[in-house]
């Protein structure tokens, strides 16, 4: 027996390669070959294999330490070349899964990744390290699965391509990761001292907040989100409305743009019924609404929550701006029911009167779309005639569920949306 030290091989003029990887432990028997670390520069990934066979009796580095060429990395007792040759034959060798017949790897389908949720690396939380080539990782990566909660079938447990297959196989005809393991993994948030840099003030979240928190973490973590922007032409629907919010005041109601923007969106649902659907719980179903309930974020004390308009279809504009009313006040003076939040279609959050140009909206599940809208704005814009001339423009946003909705449809439902808002009789389709 004799003692053996791995060193870093030629890695080319290149110092401080961080080391991504320690494959071996201390008492592991390795054949000749076998890798022992993965080293990870700006430019490339290299694995290391030992030179002898043997038994690891050191391990010099850890991951994280950054090596040159020539630096130790463990220490071998190495066998004896008739003992090398041993360890070589009875080596367990990984079976192949594939036929001999030759296979063209073909490009995994959108709807395979979509149908896959994405799943942060657990190794800080659960401790366990993935056996894996940095290929491999990739190969998981790219398709949204955690390479350490995957079984590997290889050498000494390390994972293959066609273990990462055969769990993302499984993960479809789960309809998602196996319920034994987290679906999303994430990593908890720093537990940091604030006083010490300098005097603080601990202010409990609200009752909404709170369980408002989790719903949108939920949705924004669970839901593929795209937000499509685009202006409307509200020039003629302000004049119109001064020219009528007096007999609504009259009524013991304001009469605010929103109210306008309620009864659009829902001509534009009926117009775009996928717009006003919902995915079923196992995701293979679209569940189209023949109703219009509309929900409206209202901002109070407390926090943010979204009672529902419903019918908006058949109600007019002074209908939709007195429940608009009834339901803001409610909703401050922490007086909505249940009831009150529950069933909307399609929700909306304006920020117009306190401004902003435009904001990415997270949608309310099991909505597949909300609209924002920020503060309307005087511009310039050319009329028919090729002349400039100022008009009140409203901007809006739209976040959609791209698995439901293409990014074509968001683009058409908008621009509808803005047409109708800008010619009022629209509205009376």
């Amino acid at each position: 027996m004799t003692t053996e030290i791995i060193k870093v091989p030629d890695i080319g003029d290149v110092n401080g390669v961080e080391i991504i990887e320690v494959l071996v432990e201390v008492g592991d028997t390795i054949a000749k070959d076998d890798l022992i670390v993965t080293l990870e520069s700006e430019k490339a990934t290299m694995e290391v294999p030992t030179e002898v066979a043997g038994k690891i009796t050191k391990v010099l580095v850890s991951v994280g330490d950054e090596v040159a060429q020539g630096a130790d990395l463990v220490e071998i007792e190495a066998s004896s070349s008739e003992q090398k040759e041993q360890v070589a034959v009875e080596a367990p060798v990984e079976t192949p899964v594939e036929t001999p017949k030759k296979v063209v790897e073909k490009p995994m389908p959108k709807q395979l990744k979509k149908a896959l949720p994405p799943v942060v690396d657990s190794q800080t939380l659960s401790g366990k390290k993935a056996h894996a080539s940095p290929a491999i990782r990739k190969y998981a990566r790219e398709l949204g699965a955690d390479i350490n909660i995957i079984t590997g079938s290889g050498r000494k447990g390390r994972i293959t391509k066609a273990d990462v297959k055969a769990f993302i196989k499984q993960a479809m005809q789960s309809g998602g990761i196996a319920s034994s393991t987290p679906t999303f993994e994430v990593l908890p948030p720093p537990n940091e001292d604030f006083s010490k840099y300098g005097t603080i003030e601990t202010v409990a979240l609200s009752r909404i907040q709170k369980i408002s928190g989790k719903y949108l973490h939920r949705n924004w973590v669970r839901i593929p989100h795209v937000t499509q922007f685009d202006e409307s032409d509200i020039t003629d629907l302000e004049e119109f409305r001064q020219s009528i919010k007096a007999d609504a005041k009259a009524q013991g109601f304001g009469l605010s743009p929103l109210a306008f923007i309620v009864k659009a969106v829902a001509v534009a649902l009926k117009k775009f019924p996928k717009f006003n659907s919902s995915l079923d719980a196992g995701g293979e179903n679209l569940v189209l609404k023949k109703y219009y309930h509309i929900g409206i974020a209202v901002d109070t004390p407390n926090g943010l929550v979204v009672p529902v308009i419903r019918d908006a279809n058949s109600k007019t504009v002074m209908e939709i701006a007195k429940e608009m009313t009834e339901l803001s006040v409610k909703a401050r003076d922490g007086k909505l029911a249940p009831a009150d939040m529950k069933g909307g279609c399609f929700s909306i959050s304006s920020l117009g009167g306190i401004g902003g140009t435009a904001f990415t909206p997270i949608i309310n599940a099991p909505e597949v779309a909300i609209l924002g809208v920020s503060r309307s704005k005087i511009k310039p814009e050319y009329n028919k005639k090729g002349e400039v001339e100022p008009r009140l423009m409203l901007p809006l946003s739209l976040s959609y569920d791209h698995r439901v909705i293409d990014g074509a449809d968001a683009a058409r439902f908008i621009v509808y949306l803005s047409s109708v808002l800008s010619d009022l009789k629209k509205m009376l389709l």
